[in-house]
């Protein structure tokens, strides 16, 4: 369980993360967790991933292996990238791909958000990549931080890294999948 959002106003882009990983009904706080970030950084990119806790490891590693060959300037950079990992999520991390037969697609059973100066964008688990224009969030308190962006999004007072915090405040009141602390991260757009 978690919330990450992302936003892009007045030549800013910033992205935000809780910190709670959750495991059933427990609950693993920053308070007791030392890498409880769930934002990681690839050279001038930001990424975030929902889904099990490993994703954030395996996403390092991959990309900080890969990083010489790996784009995620544009949506299809992006696409690109994201079906070479999943192959390698199937082969050398071992991921159990979906038995759902109404999917056409196999799932890499992550939602993730990507900041960088290129712009803000989303894939969903069936790869599906997506530039967004104001602001976006995934994970189990999204609802509340749309709807907490929606709301504050055109005030001239909030800056881009405000409402990307606040959306995550927003979620962690509401949804029991999120906690405190907040990560968050800035950069210019170009």
């Amino acid at each position: 369980m978690t919330t990450i959002s992302v936003v892009r106003k007045d030549g800013q882009i910033a992205i935000a993360a809780d910190t709670l990983t959750k495991w059933g009904s427990g609950k693993e706080s920053a308070k007791y967790i030392r890498n409880s970030e769930k934002i990681i950084r690839i050279e001038d990119n930001f990424i975030a991933a929902t889904g099990n806790a490993t994703f954030k490891m395996i996403l390092k590693e991959y990309f900080t292996e890969n990083s010489q060959s790996i784009s995620l300037q544009s949506v299809d950079d992006i696409f690109r990238t994201w079906n070479q990992l999943h192959l390698k999520l199937k082969e050398k991390y071992f991921l159990m791909p979906e038995e759902d037969k109404e999917d056409a697609i196999e799932s890499s059973r992550m939602d993730v958000i990507i900041a960088n100066p290129h712009g803000i964008f989303g894939v969903s688990g069936h790869r599906t990549v997506q530039e967004f224009t104001r602001f976006y969030a995934y994970g189990s308190g999204s609802d509340y931080a749309l709807g907490s962006m929606f709301s504050s999004y055109e005030s001239q007072e909030i800056n881009a890294e405000t409402i990307a915090r606040k959306s995550i405040e927003a979620a962690a009141e509401f949804d029991d999948g999120t906690g405190l602390p907040i990560d968050s991260f800035t950069v210019t757009a170009q």
